[in-house]
């Protein structure tokens, strides 16, 4: 039973002098519901708003930490920026007077003005982009490309925000690509610009999309960006394509024909070409056209059918001496050029017409390499320079044929052209690289130089050669002779082993001068690899080696790392190297040691990690001076004149370690320091 059915039922079962009681209750009752049912509503409103502000920020949270931008805040009457999230700009807090010192100062201007239309309430919301700092600690600025989104924030009833929110997006990587792919557009659309073939593309309907400055002046278009006639044509309506082309899968097309278009005023003949281009899929995405303008060379043609006999037979020799002239300028590198002076520009030909580079005459003094000689600094006034013949002999940079890439020797020819009235008009001539015939004269001059050395050191090693071999042959005779008159058996073996080691002395004179020459005539050592084992050979070798030390002062040490080895190496030229190193290192060390060992070690060499042996040769001796190390391993070098020798055994083993493909060298601390040679081959170990 409701309020109101209650108050009827009271109403008729009183009389109406008690009525006012009743009726004031019945008030205060009215009023009770009416305060119960506002106040249900008012806390589900507040319950909704709140549901409704969290949901909002938990949404506009997530489409931020998605976006990943960065959110700043600018306190306007605290004058702070204050960044609330990311890490773009790493500063926490920044003073407002401070922001315009990390703007690049091109933007400074554009941005101050679009953030004070914020701050006077002209503006509610903007958008801009400028460049900003990141290197806050000075020197070199680091620059992002930043693109600003800020709000204005009012408080009630203020008509001037009290803070702007601003959400930062970073644009550099994009606006670095943007760029790239603008200026690979623009190279690429130079090219094609550029053309002396006039070029068009077209859609794979037939619609025109584009075309160089050659086909828009063939086809006299009526602008540079297109032409309303051919925008409107159909490559596939227009004659002859109409007749010989499919509309659907187009075929290569190659003509010479009478165009004819009474819209834009062309009678001309050309050479076509239409080249179709598909995508990797076979699609048909573009319809290239080539077009020439031969009407010249027909009328030409023509006029000379036309000739009698001796007018062609001018014209073929006209033609083949522009041909010879071509080749000749060709072969020779030559290249006519021609200044004019009332165009300020040089141009460069590759025959007698063709403009290959042109260039102004303030660019002309940028072509040449040295920029302080006399005729370059001449070149300030170009009609003084080019007044009378000249001959100019320098270095260019390659700019004229754009085939190379460092600075070009050319000899340059000039002639001074004058017009009707007596009036300098510019110059022509010819212009010859002569770069090869430079570089062939300074190797010309190397390789005399070299031949001399070669004579003098060939010379010097016959008048080292006779005495070396006179003197173990001087030694063998001796001993010889005197070897019948002794009795007791020690002084006679003590003689037979001195004239065995002059005999060993004498064939490894023979074996280095045959190796040398060897090298001379074939170019290179020959290496044949066989299995051994390794720590067997070293064993055995080293037994030999021993055998050649002389004095008791000095120690031979060995050093075998491994019990067995088996790999595959040439054993003939491994004994060689170690015998010349051993040989070497006897005759410099009169105290301590001489050590002989190899070890299993990896090295790169292009990119690649390759296992190899390393093996040496370690002595207390002499050492090398530091200025001589680089001249061990030439031939006929000796680092002591008067100890005996060929100076051929390393460079003898260099060449073994280049047919080895491998590496030799030598260490020494200088003068009385020891050395230390080794040799580094590419060799496996073979698995048993």
């Amino acid at each position: 039973m409701t309020i109101l059915t209650m108050t009827y039922y009271l109403l008729l079962s009183v009389s109406f002098s008690s009525l006012w009681p009743i009726l004031l209750l019945i008030v205060v009752l009215l009023l009770l519901a009416v305060v119960l049912v506002q106040n249900h509503v008012v806390r589900r409103r507040v319950r909704q708003s709140i549901s409704s502000a969290t949901s909002t920020y938990e949404m506009m949270e997530k489409a931020l930490q998605i976006a990943d931008n960065d959110v700043v805040l600018y306190d306007i009457p605290g004058g702070l920026i204050r960044r609330v999230r990311g890490n773009l700009i790493t500063l926490t807090e920044l003073k407002a007077e401070d922001f315009r010192k990390y703007i690049h100062p091109d933007d400074v201007e554009q941005t101050l003005a679009t953030v004070y239309q914020l701050i006077d309430g002209k503006q509610k919301s903007v958008e801009y982009g400028y460049r900003w700092n990141t290197n806050y600690d000075g020197g070199e600025p680091h620059w992002l490309y930043l693109r600003n989104n800020s709000v204005a924030e009012y408080a009630p009833g203020s008509m001037k925000p009290v803070s702007i929110i601003s959400v930062l997006v970073d644009e550099t990587e994009m606006r670095r690509q943007q760029q790239e792919e603008e200026e690979l557009a623009l190279r690429y659309k130079q090219i094609f610009e550029d053309s002396i073939v006039g070029l068009s593309f077209y859609s794979p309907e037939g619609w025109l999309l584009d075309a160089n400055k050659m086909m828009r002046d063939i086809c006299h278009f009526d602008s540079d960006v297109g032409d309303a006639f051919f925008s409107k044509v159909n490559l596939f309506d227009v004659a002859p394509f109409n007749e010989v082309l499919d509309r659907y899968h187009p075929n290569e097309y190659l003509a010479c024909s009478l165009s004819i278009i009474p819209e834009r005023e062309m009678y001309i003949y050309l050479e076509i070409g239409v080249h179709p281009i598909y995508d990797d899929d076979g699609k048909l995405i573009y319809l290239s056209v080539a077009a020439r303008d031969i009407s010249e060379e027909r009328q030409l043609y023509m006029q000379a059918k036309q000739n009698d006999l001796e007018i062609q037979k001018v014209n073929k020799s006209i033609q083949l001496y522009e041909r010879e002239l071509h080749y000749m300028m060709e072969t020779c590198g030559l290249q006519a050029w021609r200044i004019t002076l009332d165009r300020d520009v040089i141009e460069f030909y590759s025959g007698l017409s063709t403009v290959q580079r042109q260039f102004t005459l303030k660019q002309l003094q940028g072509i040449f390499y040295n920029q302080k000689d006399d005729f370059v600094r001449a070149l300030d006034d170009p009609a003084k320079a080019i007044a009378k013949p000249l001959s100019y002999m320098g270095r260019m940079h390659p700019m004229v044929t754009q085939r190379d890439v460092e600075p070009q020797w050319v000899q340059i020819n000039s002639i001074p052209e004058y017009d009707e009235q007596g009036q300098l008009k510019g110059a022509f001539g010819v212009w010859r690289n002569i770069h090869q015939l430079m570089q062939k004269q300074e190797q010309l001059k190397r390789e005399t130089e070299r031949a001399n050395d070669s004579g003098r050191m060939k010379s010097v090693f016959l008048a080292n050669m006779t005495h070396e071999i006179r003197t173990p042959l001087n030694a063998i005779v001796g001993f010889s002779d005197v070897l019948p008159l002794l009795t007791t058996p020690d002084e006679r073996q003590e003689m037979i082993r001195l004239i065995m080691d002059n005999c060993d002395m004498l064939l490894r004179l023979v074996n280095d001068i045959q190796d040398a020459a060897s090298l001379e005539i074939s170019g290179g050592v020959e290496i044949i690899p066989e299995k051994i084992d390794f720590s067997h050979f070293f064993d055995e070798l080293c037994e030999q080696l021993q055998q050649r030390l002389r004095e008791h002062s000095v120690v031979f040490v060995k050093e075998n790392p491994y019990p067995t080895f088996v790999t595959m190496v040439d054993e003939m030229r491994i004994r060689q190297v170690y015998t010349n190193f051993v040989t070497n290192a006897v005759k410099y060390t009169h105290q301590g040691h001489i050590k002989v060992g190899y070890r299993k070690e990896w090295r790169e060499e292009n990119g690649e990690s390759r296992e190899g042996l390393y093996l040496y040769c370690e002595d207390t001796g002499d050492g090398v001076p530091k200025e001589m190390q680089d001249k061990l391993f030439e031939r006929f070098f000796k680092l002591n004149d008067y100890i005996q020798g060929t100076g051929l055994g390393l460079s003898i083993c260099k060449a073994i370690a280049s047919a080895c493909h491998g590496f030799i060298g030598m260490e020494s601390e200088g003068q009385g320091q020891g050395s230390t040679f080794w040799m580094w081959i590419p060799c496996n170990e073979i698995k048993k």
